[in-house]
C-alpha cells in the first residue's frame, strides 16, 4: 500500500482484543508468581484493560474467561466496560480445570462428565446473550496419554455431537471459535491438535464455527501464515490468539520470539481482505505474564501486532506481484524485506497523535502513575489468577 493516508487509516481502525487472564497473576506449572496492582475482580481487570485502551487507541474489546470472570450481574459488568469505553469480547469455556475432567469434558467416556461440560458451555452462550458478547471461544485440554486409554474414532464422535449441541444454540449473529493445541496436557493424542481437525469440525457444523489459530500451539517448523492463508480463502479463519513461543506454549508477548513470523502472518491477513471489518476476523492476545507487570506487557503486545500490521501495510503489492509473476525469487522476497526492515514507529507515533494519544503509549502508561496508585488501591482481598 503506497498511499500513507490509506495505511493510516487501516492502522486507526485495526482492533485488538485483551484478554482478561493477561491482567492477573499467571506463571508456570511450577509457580504461580503475584505482584502487586493485580486485579481481584472481573470489574478491576476491565479498569486494567481501560488502561490499555486509553494508550494504545485500538484495544476497545476484552475476552473474559468463565469461571474466572464470573459475576452475578452480566448486565452491571457490560454496563462498566461500556464506561470505560470498552465493550465485551469473546467469551472463552473453561472444562480443563474441574476434577471430573480429569479423562476429557465434552470426549470423556462417561456421559454424564460429557453433560456437565455441555452444560458449562451452554452456560458461555447465555452469557454471551447477557454481555452481547459475539464469539463462544473453545479450547479443549481433551485427550489420551497413552495408547490404549481410550477409543480415538469415538472420542470425535462425542466431540461432535457436544459441539453440535451448541452450535444449535448460538443466536444468528453469534459464532463458535475452536481452537486446536498440539499437545499439553494430552501427550499421547489430543482431541483438536490441528488446524486441520479444527477446520473439519468447523466445516460439518457450518458457517457459523470458525477457526482460531494460536500462535503458539502449532507443531514446530509449522509454516502458520500458510494456515492463515489457506483459512482465509475458504472464510474459516474466526480469530487469532497471538503470543510468542520459543520451545511449546509458553503465551509470551505477541512478538517477543519472532517478530518476522508475525509480520508473515499480518502479510497475509492484509493480502487476503482479513483487516475488513467484514470478514469479522478477532485479533485477540492470549498471553500469561510470569514475571512482567501486566498492564505494559500487555502494550507491549499490542504495539507489537500494531508495527507487524504497519510494515505488512507498507508491501509494495504490485512490485511483489510482477516479481512473482516473472519468478523473480530475489525481487520477491526482496519486497518482503524491505518492508519488514522500514522502521514504522515513527509513523504510528503520527497515528497516535492523529489520534490525540501519546506517541509512545508504553512510556506514557509508565508516566501516568497508573502502576504505583493501582498497587496502592489493590489492598486485600484475593487477586484474580488463572488458577493453577
Amino acid at each position: 500500500m503506497s498511499d500513507v493516508s490509506a495505511v493510516k487509516a487501516a492502522l486507526k481502525s485495526q482492533v485488538i482484543e485483551t484478554p482478561s487472564w493477561g491482567y492477573g497473576n499467571s506463571g508456570t506449572r511450577f509457580k504461580v508468581f503475584a505482584q502487586p496492582g493485580v486485579p481481584r475482580t472481573p470489574f478491576e481487570k476491565l479498569a486494567d484493560a481501560a488502561q490499555v485502551h486509553a494508550h494504545t487507541g485500538v484495544a476497545p474489546k476484552v475476552s473474559l474467561h468463565i469461571p474466572w470472570d464470573r459475576v452475578e450481574d452480566y448486565t452491571a459488568l457490560t454496563r462498566y466496560a461500556e464506561e470505560l469505553g470498552l465493550r465485551i469480547g469473546a467469551i472463552n469455556s473453561n472444562v480443563f480445570q474441574d476434577e471430573d475432567f480429569k479423562l476429557g469434558s465434552v470426549t470423556h467416556p462417561d456421559p454424564k462428565v460429557r453433560r456437565k461440560a455441555i452444560d458449562h458451555l451452554l452456560e458461555c452462550v447465555d452469557i454471551m446473550d447477557a454481555t452481547g458478547s459475539p464469539d463462544l471461544k473453545l479450547w479443549f485440554s481433551d485427550g489420551t496419554n497413552y495408547p490404549g486409554q481410550d477409543d480415538i474414532a469415538g472420542r470425535q464422535d462425542r466431540l461432535a455431537e457436544a459441539l453440535a449441541e451448541v452450535y444449535q444454540r448460538l443466536g444468528d449473529d453469534q459464532r463458535m471459535l475452536l481452537e486446536y493445541k498440539l499437545f499439553e496436557p494430552a501427550f499421547y493424542t489430543t482431541d483438536v491438535p490441528d488446524w486441520g481437525t479444527s477446520y473439519a469440525h468447523c466445516l460439518k457444523l457450518g458457517p457459523k464455527a470458525q477457526v482460531v489459530v494460536d500462535t503458539g500451539h502449532h507443531a514446530p517448523g509449522t509454516n502458520i501464515e500458510f494456515i492463515v492463508a489457506f483459512l482465509l480463502r475458504e472464510g474459516k479463519l474466526g480469530a487469532f490468539d497471538f503470543n510468542s513461543r520459543f520451545y511449546a506454549d509458553d503465551d509470551l508477548m505477541a512478538g517477543a520470539a519472532d517478530p518476522f513470523q508475525l509480520f508473515r502472518i499480518m502479510h497475509e491477513v492484509v493480502k487476503n481482505g482479513g483487516l475488513r471489518s467484514e470478514t469479522g476476523v478477532n485479533f485477540m492476545l492470549d498471553q500469561c505474564h510470569n514475571i512482567e507487570a501486566k498492564i505494559p506487557a500487555v502494550i507491549r503486545s499490542v504495539t507489537n501486532v500494531q508495527e507487524a500490521t504497519a510494515k505488512a501495510l507498507l508491501i509494495d503489492a504490485e512490485a511483489l506481484a510482477a516479481a512473482q509473476l516473472s519468478g523473480d525469487v530475489l525481487a520477491a522476497n526482496g519486497v518482503l524485506m524491505d518492508a519488514f526492515n522500514t522502521d514504522v514507529r515513527p509513523l504510528l507515533a503520527g497515528v497516535r497523535e492523529e489520534l490525540g494519544l501519546a506517541p509512545d503509549p508504553f512510556a506514557a502508561y509508565l508516566a501516568s502513575g497508573n502502576q504505583k496508585r493501582i498497587a496502592a488501591d489493590r489492598v486485600g482481598g484475593e487477586q484474580a489468577g488463572w488458577g493453577a
